[in-house]
């Protein structure tokens, strides 16, 4: 299994339209969410980055699908948040549309972790998510994020909730509580982006992007 070092990281390219995405070789592995849900603080404690992936305390600052190279043939993927009302609606179905494509029609994609704050997990719009991987057959690892803001009991609980209600799912689905705070949980993320991208090592092809770019667009 691929042991790798998330901190070598560099940023790819920030394409608005799945059309604009680097050829569909290598391997990736995406993290999706609801907005506010914590996805950009568990990439950037993943990688030891401060910005790797933009924070804000306004949902809703992913807007673009941003890819970030870890080696010659494995990708980052941040996708745009999901379930911000207040963006422009032209703008959120333009989000909601490519990234219907890009997980419906990426080949390269390995799977998807899906990030949740673990006092709210299972919203309406998570389980949407979570069916439209099953649909797509994309397998998902779930992180409960904020970890920290709950003692270990009512962890305990919220990660036997969520398992116990999936169970019922074909796609392999993996939970684990995580806390970008204090780094609880980073090294059970890592194993299972370690497996992932391990997976089918011998098929991928050869570098899925050139030069990287500048700078991420907001």
């Amino acid at each position: 299994m691929a042991n790798i070092n998330y901190n070598k990281i560099e940023f790819l390219k920030s394409a608005a339209y799945f059309k604009n995405l680097p050829e569909d070789k290598g391997i990736e592995i995406a993290f999706a969410g609801r907005s506010n849900a914590g996805k950009s603080s568990a990439l950037n404690t993943l990688t030891n980055r401060k910005n790797l992936a933009k924070t804000s305390s306004k949902p809703g600052k992913t807007q673009h699908i941003n890819l970030f190279r870890l080696d010659k043939q494995r990708v980052l993927v941040d996708l745009p948040g999901y379930g911000f009302s207040r963006v422009n609606r032209a703008e959120k179905k333009r989000w909601e549309e490519e990234l219907t494509r890009y997980l419906e029609e990426r080949q390269c994609l390995r799977g998807i972790v899906l990030v949740m704050d673990v006092r709210h997990p299972l919203t309406e719009l998570d389980r949407a998510m979570v069916d439209f991987a099953e649909s797509a057959g994309r397998d998902l690892h779930i992180i409960l994020s904020k970890s920290d803001k709950l003692n270990k009991g009512k962890i305990a609980a919220s990660v036997l909730k969520v398992k116990k209600d999936l169970k019922d799912y074909t796609i392999n689905i993996t939970v684990q509580p995580f806390s970008s705070l204090n780094g609880s949980g980073l090294k059970e993320l890592k194993q299972q982006l370690d497996f992932w991208y391990s997976k089918e090592e011998a098929s991928i092809g050869t570098d899925p992007i050139q030069q990287p770019e500048n700078e991420a667009e907001e």
